[in-house]
């Protein structure tokens, strides 16, 4: 197979590339390279793909690009993983973030369209959900509540996945993603950002009471739910991808406190417009429909990623 990876530079896009790329496909990466947070990380990340798979500079909004691109591959299956990522930011550059995440999905199933691509994956989020969900969180929920413009990007993306296979007959499955952490993680994130700061001495922000608390999803089991969509056809599907289990703020710093060997020092901050109180995902029909069971605890997780960020220092 030939499969687009759109965002493939980025954290959770490398360790999807690199997964492919162990099942032996032909990988095109499409990555703009854009300044969120240092792109020479993301040219660190790309490094390892080699010759393997070849890297593509450009903006999923820019249609001229795009369609280079898909004149001179044929691409078997598209895993979009593109987009303007986080909360926080997200209520400060709102436009951003709607044309990235939204626009740019909608460039990218047109030409799934018009160049006949059969299988289109789609990174979502957990935090479509937003708040007053019922825990664990079902994909048929009835009424989702986000509450953040980011969220809400990753919603309207949803629906347009809807439309195009309601339409046009592409095989798609929209992937929930709870909070994915593990090698390689933006440095924005808590896990990286925390890490860092109890390394260095450094305080440690905690925005709220330190009880909010987040479903943390290993890198590695991300990817195998990946891979396994394109092992089978679909129609449509919303499928969450976490470990199924929540794990409060407080306790994640001391976990992060016991592999770092270090202990934090934290300054307390106000619960930041966006956030949700919880995330926890009912992953029974991921196992259902991916055979996906998650096989990295938060406990061997963070060791895992302590161990890469020792190696980077």
């Amino acid at each position: 197979m030939q499969i687009l990876v759109t965002g493939g530079a980025g954290f959770i896009g490398s360790h999807v590339v690199d997964g492919v790329l162990a099942r032996g496909h032909r990988v095109v990466v499409v990555d703009d390279f854009n300044d969120f947070y240092d792109p020479a990380l993301k040219r660190r990340n790309t490094a390892g793909f080699g010759e393997r798979a070849n890297v593509v500079v450009a903006d999923i909004r820019d249609t001229a690009s795009l369609r280079s691109l898909f004149e001179k591959h044929r691409f078997d299956a598209i895993l979009h993983l593109a987009a303007r990522a986080g909360i926080r930011p997200s209520t400060v550059h709102v436009r951003l973030y709607a044309e990235v995440n939204v626009l740019g999905t909608l460039e990218v199933l047109e030409f799934a369209r018009e160049f006949g691509v059969k299988k289109f994956v789609f990174a979502s989020s957990s935090s479509v959900y937003g708040i007053n969900q019922p825990a664990p969180f079902r994909e048929d929920a009835a009424l989702l509540q986000p509450i953040s413009p980011y969220a809400a990007t990753k919603l309207s993306a949803e629906a347009l996945c809807r439309v195009y296979h309601h339409l046009h007959g592409l095989d798609v499955v929209c992937l929930r993603l709870f909070t994915a952490y593990g090698p390689r993680q933006r440095p924005d994130l808590a896990i990286h950002k925390f890490t860092s700061a109890i390394w260095r001495g450094e305080s440690v922000e905690v925005y709220g009471d330190g009880t909010t608390a987040r479903d943390y999803t290993y890198t590695d089991d991300i990817v195998r739910g990946f891979l396994a969509c394109l092992d089978r056809e679909f129609g449509f599907e919303i499928i969450n991808l976490g470990e199924s289990r929540t794990v409060e703020l407080r306790e994640l710093v001391r976990l992060i406190e016991k592999a770092v060997g270090k202990k934090a020092r934290l300054r307390q901050l106000p619960p930041q417009p966006g956030d949700v109180p919880i995330t926890y995902a009912d992953i029974s029909k991921a196992k259902q429909l991916l055979g996906y069971n998650p096989r990295v605890g938060i406990e061997e997780g963070i060791g895992r990623f302590a161990d890469w960020f020792r190696e980077q220092i």
